[in-house]
Formats: C-alpha cells, structure tokens, sequence
C-alpha cells in the first residue's frame, strides 16, 4: 500500500538545504565583522606620540642649601707626629690660610696638636675654606669662620656631667677579669690597684676569695661616656685584712687616705714596676745565674719584658745614672735621711741626669738585660745607710695624718662617699 510523506519529513528534505546555506552565510559574517572592527581601529594606533622633558621645581630646605654651598663638612683625624702645616697641606689649602687661622685667640690649641683628635673644614665648592672647627677641651669646641679675609670665632660651651657609680666584686682568677666583671675599666682597675699598691702585693698577695668595693666616677657629655673620673672611695679585702681608701683634696691636689686620715701614699713604692713576676728574692746566699757562683743577692728581681717602663719608688735625687759593672744600665736615687734605691739591667735610661729632682711613680727608665742579666729584669734594692735591706719586708716610714682643721674638712668631705661605700657592701651581703 503507497503512504503519502509526513509532513515532518517532507519539511526536512525541502528546508535543510536552505538551513545549510543560512549557516554558511552567518559564518561567513562573522569572519568578516572583526576585519571591519581591525580597520575601524587602524588610524588610533598609528598616531605619533611625543615624550616632553619637564623641568621639575626646585627643592627647599636643608638639601638646597647643602648643595648651594657646596661639599659638606670634612673631618680629618690627626696622626702621631702631624702638625698643622702638613694637615693643611693634605687638604689643598695655603700657608698663608693657616697663619690666619693661628691669629684667633682659640687657635693656639691647634699648634699642640694631639695624636687622634679631629680637625672639621669647611669647603666651598672651588676648595676654599669657610670654616674650622675643633674642641678646645672636653667642655668646649671652637667654631671658626673665615671670610674676606678675616677669622671670626664662637665657642660652643659643652658641660661635663659626673656621674657617681658603684661596683663591687670576688676575686676568682686575676683582678682584672673581677673587675672587668664588675663594669669597672682598665682606667679604673688600674688606679684601684695603684691606689693600695703601698699596702697590697697585687703579683703577690692576691688570693681567691678576696674581695673589693668601689665608689668611682665616669665623665659623660651630651649623653656619651668620655671616660673615667677617677676612684672616690674603694676597699678591698685582701688575705682577711682589710683595707679601705677615700679621695681627699688637699693643698689643691687629690689624695688618698684611709679611715684615721693618714695618707696611703708612702714615702717609698714597695714595686717600683706594674705587674711584674719575681723572678729572684733578697737572699744573703744565692747562685748567681749567669756566674755560677754562691753569691749574696741584695735585691729583688722582677722579670718583665724588654720596655717595661721603671718608675722611681720614692721623691729623690738621681746620684747616679749609667753603666755600672755587672749591674749595666743603672740609675741610683738619693731620696735623702739615709734612704737610697738602685735600679739595674736597663734597656735604656729615661730622661733624668745625675742632680735631677724626681717623683715617686716617674719613669726613670725601662727594663732589660744589660750586664750580667741571664733575661731581662729590673734588680731593685733598697739600703738604708748604706746597708742593704729587703724592699719586700722593710719597715716603711709612714706619712703623718691629717689634723685639726684638715681632719674636720676630710670627715665631712668624705662622709658621703663613705656612706655609698656601706651601701655596696649592704647591697652585696644581701645578694649572697
């Protein structure tokens, strides 16, 4: 039986060839549009830029005026032996600037120059000089201008503050690392030990265990730690016994006394060299290291190193100074009542001469080995009319105390001191 196509059917055969040209059609329009787009944008694209260079404004202030001026200030640091010629020299600057310079009253200052201080100039852009400065001491700094041929100066007043510090400590290895542990300096370790040096061995007598207390002072300025200012008060407990020390002014000169107000300066150093190691005691029968024979030893022998500066164990007269025999380089000291001291084995002699005046703790030479020495050493001895006695258990003269209005003066001066002393040692038992 023959059916008739549905309509469905008969609608695709007729229509799909048309829906396939339709989309032929659309792709093709699509393809084309973005073309029409590219060519749209074409002349915005090829537009020629120009970059412009624009002036910026000028800066204000502290920079402008820097780079107005010119380069800034240069700081020259003064070298051993420098002089203020050569520095000028350094810097490109005339002899005649110098003199210039030299005429402002502060100036005078820069014709001492001192190893490490520092020197600021002042620089124009052509390399001339608008201006030096410089501290005068460690309260002032001296600012000088120069222009037109004329100097002027100001000076910048810098107060020095003191401030009181206290420390304390145990002997456990060397007084240095104590110290050292306390905050205290090498400054101030030094002076303490200097300080009790007439009553304490510190190569010697020093034991573990031993302790100190320390009323001393440092030296600030604008904040900054100058140095140290020196001990006001200190005690130290040495082998059981103890020994205490405060700083009084007398005569315009600072001292230092113990408790019953008797200087702990003596008339005569027991070590009259730092630090040293005895090497050889007094012994009336000793074999002589370099001769081989049995010999009295009349001094005390400290070994230490070639250099090692010898200081003078008390005021005295030099009645000797040269080569002595087997003592080589030696100066002897006539320190008057019977009293005088040999120092032998020199590397080489300080600057005193037979007839000078010298002060207890001045160098007066420095250590060898010079005539018959096996190492260098100072030989020290000590005689009193003419005999010879042990520099290390010889009785002393002592200095007599203070008294009367001096006494009175040094119990209200150092009552304060005193009083921070007690309060470390407090402070110290406490803490145990």
């Amino acid at each position: 039986m023959h059916q008739n196509p549905s309509p469905l059917g008969r609608w695709s055969r007729e229509h799909w060839v048309l829906a396939g040209l339709c989309a032929s059609l659309g792709t093709l329009v699509l393809a084309i549009i973005p073309g029409f787009a590219s060519a749209m944008r074409e002349p915005a694209a090829q537009e020629n830029l120009t970059t412009l260079s624009l002036p910026l404004p000028p800066l204000e202030g502290k920079a402008s005026k820097a780079a107005a001026r010119g380069p800034a200030w240069q700081t020259v640091t003064v070298e051993n032996g420098q002089t203020l010629g050569e520095i000028f020299q350094q810097m490109g600057l005339p002899a005649s600037l110098m003199y210039l310079v030299l005429e402002s009253p502060s100036a005078k200052n820069l014709t001492r120059l001192r190893a490490g201080a520092e020197l600021a100039f002042d620089l124009a852009a052509d390399g001339a000089l608008r201006g030096l400065a410089f501290e005068r001491d460690e309260a002032a700094r001296v600012e000088l201008a120069i222009a037109g041929g004329e100097v002027t100066e100001k000076i910048i007043e810098r107060p020095l503050e003191r401030r009181t510090m206290v420390a304390s400590g145990e002997i456990t290895s060397s007084l240095y690392a104590a110290g050292a542990q306390a905050g205290l300096s090498n400054a101030a370790i030094n002076q303490m030990a200097n300080v009790f040096s007439y009553d304490i061995d510190f190569t010697q007598d020093l034991r573990d265990g031993d302790r100190f207390q320390v009323v001393y002072e440092e030296i600030w300025r604008d904040g900054e730690r100058l140095r140290s200012g020196g001990i006001v008060a200190a005690s130290f407990l040495n082998r059981g016994k103890e020994f205490t020390a405060v700083r009084f002014e007398r005569n315009g000169k600072q001292e230092y006394f113990d408790l019953s107000g008797r200087p702990l300066k003596k008339s005569f150093m027991r070590m009259p060299i730092e630090f040293a190691r005895i090497s050889s005691r007094f012994n009336p029968r000793r074999k002589h290291p370099v001769l081989g024979t049995v010999r009295a030893h009349k001094g005390v022998d400290y070994a230490a190193a070639t250099g090692t500066p010898i200081m003078a164990a008390g005021d005295g007269r030099v009645s000797f100074a040269g080569w002595q025999n087997g003592y080589g380089r030696t100066i002897i000291i006539d320190h008057g009542k019977g009293h005088t001291t040999l120092y032998a084995h020199m590397s080489r002699l300080g600057k005193y001469k037979v007839g000078s005046r010298v002060q207890q703790g001045t160098t007066i030479g420095y250590v060898g080995a010079t005539g018959l020495a096996s190492g260098p050493h100072l030989h020290y001895e000590f005689r009193i009319n003419g005999v010879h006695r042990d520099p290390l258990t010889v009785t002393m003269p002592k200095p007599e105390p203070l008294a009367g209005n001096e006494m009175v003066a040094f119990r209200a001066a150092t009552a304060p001191a005193l009083a921070q002393l007690k309060r470390v040692e407090g402070v110290r038992l406490a803490a145990r």
